[in-house]
């Protein structure tokens, strides 16, 4: 039977609370700790088994940069899922560079709590999908494009910062799976990425897309 832990890193009490409840209600997930930032998480981490963490980004004492740092470096198997606002957007590099598996806003449905939940326990990534919408919905002219990737490929990236699946690329943009796996592949050497966390931030910070 699913039993998975969770602990809420936020320094505004009642969110915490609000998110507590909803989750408890949904059997199979449980809220095991909640800290008002990220010096408290970290003492209290030891004693608590988690399976997965939402960690705010901006906090008082410690932000969640520096607590996914330091949490990981002790627990690198650690899911951490930033929480995060539209105005977040400069943090969203550090966060995935500090480890995170990917954001979830903080005006999130319930339910898109519970599929980054699972997501990230079944050892994926995950982003909201308003913050994938806005990423793709800016995406910059490819005569701007980093030099280093194709327009084919940067169209590729794009529908992977969609979240789509490389069968679904295939269907969208009517070519083979097989050239998607191709090129995806020679994105990810040709940028020293290793999975859609690190694309998408490629994406952001080689100003391919706009947030």
């Amino acid at each position: 039977m699913k039993d998975v832990k969770i602990i809420l890193v936020d320094d505004h009490a009642l969110f915490r609370n609000g998110v507590n409840t909803l989750i408890s209600m949904r059997e199979g997930y449980r809220v095991v700790g909640e800290a008002g930032d990220g010096a408290e998480f970290l003492e209290m981490l030891p004693n608590v088994a988690v399976d997965v963490v939402f960690m705010d980004i901006s906090m008082p004492n410690m932000g969640g940069e520096e607590a996914t740092r330091k949490a990981l470096a002790l627990y690198p198997d650690l899911k951490i899922v930033t929480l995060s606002m539209f105005g977040d957007e400069n943090y969203y590099t550090r966060m995935v560079e500090a480890g995170a598996k990917g954001f979830l806003l903080k005006d999130s449905a319930i339910e898109e709590v519970f599929e980054a939940i699972d997501a990230v326990v079944e050892g994926g990534s995950y982003f909201s999908d308003r913050l994938l919408s806005s990423i793709s919905n800016r995406m910059r002219s490819t005569d701007r494009s980093s030099e280093e990737l194709s327009a084919r490929e940067i169209e590729i990236l794009l529908c992977i910062c969609r979240g789509l699946s490389n069968q679904e690329i295939a269907e969208e943009l009517f070519i083979s799976k097989r050239t998607v796996d191709a090129h995806r592949a020679n994105i990810l050497e040709k940028t020293g990425c290793r999975n859609t966390a690190s694309l998408v931030v490629y994406a952001i910070r080689n100003h391919l897309v706009e947030l």
